[in-house]
């Protein structure tokens, strides 16, 4: 009787046990890659032209982040700080802070020439990846969120992942992150610091109803009646979240009542 299979057919489980193996080891290669810091950048902290130190300027001095990044508020990118940012502080003169340090040199010598400092780019997403910082900033989401704190680092790194996962965490629940628009560049903010009764104060302020309010507190939905004043609101707000005010309680007002509606599609970030 003949043979049924072709004699080819005799190498073919060796060359599947091979191509297994091949893609055994991309699969382990892409994940290492892929699924690691090394990819997402984070931890990446390059030495920059000028010792410039954050924890210094911004935690130490408390500077607001947006003098140095003067148009984040307003610009769909942050801006790095021009060479007069750096020289109204520490430029040659009466009063300014010193201007003869040797860490200053390059700041010198690009005021003198009229060139850029050459900042290293610390955060950079893919460019077919859209983002917009005012669109953030203005609707409560702080630097810290995706830069970290800031102000306790002596050279900038690279904190957060910035990945498409990463994103979508924040745009499913944005009342993780939303903060008060005067805290955005509190770098220390807590939301327990805040005072509920003025939190509340300030919504009702902005013409948004008790109703309203109470309906984003638990608890709030089944009242038969509505607490029509703060001292309501906060003995609602009590109840419910305790003591101190909680991140969600105030994220989840803020989400409310700003129309907070973070989109989830592919359209949001690949335009």
């Amino acid at each position: 009787m003949g043979n049924f299979f072709p004699r080819w057919t005799n190498w073919l489980p060796l060359k599947l046990a091979i191509a297994l193996c091949f893609i055994l080891v991309g699969v382990t290669l892409g994940v290492t890659y892929y699924f690691t810091p090394k990819y997402t950048r984070v931890g990446y902290e390059p030495t920059q032209p000028v010792p410039f130190s954050h924890k210094i300027h911004a935690g130490q001095l408390g500077l607001d982040c947006r003098y140095c990044h003067s148009f984040v508020e307003a610009s769909g990118h942050s801006n790095v700080p021009t060479n007069q940012t750096c020289f109204n502080c520490h430029g040659v003169g009466k009063g300014n802070i010193r201007s003869n340090s040797p860490k200053l040199e390059k700041v010198m010598q690009a005021e003198a020439s009229g060139q850029p400092i050459p900042w290293v780019k610390v955060h950079k997403l893919p460019d077919y990846a859209y983002f917009n910082h005012s669109v953030h900033v203005n609707r409560g989401v702080s630097c810290v969120s995706c830069h970290g704190k800031i102000n306790e680092m002596e050279v900038v790194r690279h904190d957060q992942p910035l990945s498409m996962g990463w994103c979508l965490d924040c745009h499913r629940n944005p009342e993780l992150n939303l903060r008060p628009l005067e805290q955005i560049t509190n770098l220390n903010y807590n939301a327990g610091q805040l005072d509920r009764a003025a939190f509340y104060k300030s919504l009702l302020d902005k013409g948004v109803k008790p109703a309203e309010i109470a309906a984003e507190i638990p608890g709030g939905r089944s009242l038969d009646q509505v607490p029509a004043d703060v001292k309501g609101l906060v003995e609602l707000a009590e109840k419910a979240y305790g003591g101190q005010v909680a991140q969600k309680e105030v994220g989840l007002q803020l989400k409310k009542h700003w129309q907070i509606q973070p989109p989830e599609s592919c359209a949001a970030c690949h335009r």
